[in-house]
């Protein structure tokens, strides 16, 4: 069995711009139009938490507290100072970290927001992190995915699918195609270089408004295009060329009230690249699409080092004590142990591969979108349905305590492809403090359950929670 944990991520979208961005007299901004849009802006609210879902489940997310409350506090800064023309109180912004290299960002509509690892890792202070930001917050304040679906008149072109989104990162070029490629066969959405350039200025005028300093986000484009995203000959791109986009933003910056002392370097920013920078490496997109298209590790999985045999053994008389900090239970004493992305792992040996696990359980964090624990439950599983195709649900789902923590489990089984013997696997979701969901599958051959109920019951009765 291999369940993907903490998968849930996103995008900015395009469109063609009719209305061009235009000095106004007596003003030392840009004027930046709404696009003409036919949609009413809960449909951009609906659509967006919809597919966030769906990205939080395909996609590996930092698990780190600071670094995440540190991206929500400086998300926080800039949408305050959104000018007022452009607010929607219907809008829920939110900024998640992912844990891919790739220097980029992606909203979707009504305010969810992904930033990549890599980004952070790439910028050189907060400043420029904050106008990558800026950026996909104009792109939402705009409205550009259902202004782009306005004149498509078919909003699933732009919101089909989580590819379709993510083609359109900030970096777009290749970057852009290999995050369309994830989750659809082709990358359809194509950008217009007017979307862009509005996104740049009013992402440079928010800037200003925070106390930041739009030259960083021109910045940040010159590190784009030295590392090569997007950097092709610009009539070829949907993205205008990062050079282009230097100069219009400091362009737009010499007209705007700049602080004399912008924000720069933090002490929050440098403990978040610090800590990052202790995690193991991230992979980029382009390993990320390849191990969900084959639906197999890539080498990175933390079970792929092992070999399936047809004679496990059985959970040992024996157990020890896992402490990992916020959670300690007890586990079977002949069960390795592996930890990766997303999900801590204990099996006996002939039990895991390349795919996954036969036997032994798999733990992993679930970033919910409310703190309703049978909705979420249901989520949750309905993510693991979605990428175990072979399995289906027996029961129910059961109000539970676990760990003195709110929990429901339910019952999942079916003909495991690698084992090819019917599979059972016993889900169980924990709330935490945080509102977050810890989950817990426990995973064993149906006409061998007998031998691992206990080891199962033995580690949900033991598991202490701290966090």
């Amino acid at each position: 069995m291999k369940i993907r944990f903490r998968m849930k991520a996103a995008a900015a979208f395009s469109a063609a711009l009719l209305t061009a961005l235009m000095p106004v007299a007596g003003l030392a901004q840009t004027k930046v139009n709404l696009p003409k849009n036919k949609y009413e802006v809960k449909f951009d609210v609906e659509k967006g938490q919809e597919v966030a879902r769906q990205v939080e489940r395909q996609f590996p997310m930092v698990n780190d507290n600071f670094v995440e409350n540190y991206v929500e506090r400086v998300g926080a800064r800039l949408v305050a100072v959104i000018p007022a023309n452009f607010r929607q109180p219907a809008f829920d912004y939110s900024f998640k970290v992912v844990n891919a290299s790739d220097i980029n960002a992606f909203a979707l509509p009504g305010g969810p927001m992904f930033v990549n690892r890599g980004m952070i890792q790439a910028a050189r202070n907060e400043g420029e992190m904050a106008g990558v930001m800026a950026h996909e917050i104009s792109h939402v304040a705009l409205r550009h995915a259902t202004a782009q679906a306005t004149k498509q008149s078919n909003i699933w072109n732009q919101l089909g699918t989580v590819g379709l989104i993510l083609g359109g990162a900030v970096a777009g070029g290749q970057a852009g195609a290999q995050l369309g490629a994830l989750a659809a066969t082709a990358w359809q959405t194509k950008y217009s270089r007017d979307y862009e350039t509005q996104a740049d200025i009013l992402g440079a005028q928010i800037m200003a408004a925070a106390g930041y300093d739009p030259a960083d986000l021109a910045n940040m484009f010159q590190t784009i295009a030295r590392q090569g995203g997007g950097r092709g000959p610009e009539f070829l791109s949907s993205h205008p060329d990062p050079g282009n986009r230097f100069e219009k933003i400091n362009r737009e910056a010499s007209m705007l009230n700049v602080s004399s002392n912008p924000i720069k370097n933090t002490r929050e920013f440098e403990r978040a690249q610090a800590r990052l920078a202790e995690m193991p490496p991230a992979r980029t997109m382009a390993q990320i699409q390849q191990e969900s298209q084959s639906g197999q590790g890539t080498g990175t999985s933390p079970t792929a080092v092992g070999t399936y045999s047809r004679n496990v053994p059985y959970p040992g008389p024996g157990y020890r004590t896992y402490n990992g900090g916020d959670i300690s239970f007890s586990v079977p004493s002949n069960w390795r142990e592996f930890s990766g992305e997303g999900s801590l792992v204990f099996a006996p040996n002939g039990a895991f591969g390349d795919q996954g696990i036969t036997h032994g359980t798999m733990f992993g964090i679930y970033r919910p979108n409310s703190r309703v624990l049978l909705t979420e439950t249901r989520n949750y599983v309905n993510g693991l349905l979605q990428s175990n195709r072979y399995l289906s649900q027996r029961n129910n789902f059961v109000r539970r305590t676990v760990g003195s923590r709110p929990a429901y489990s339910t019952v999942l089984a079916g003909r495991s492809p690698i084992t090819n013997r019917t599979e059972v696997v016993y889900v169980y979701t924990i709330q935490l403090r945080n509102g977050n969901l810890l989950t817990l599958a426990a995973v064993a051959p149906e006409d061998e359950l007998f031998q691992y109920d206990r080891a199962f019951s033995t580690m949900l009765n033991s598991m202490r929670i701290y966090s």
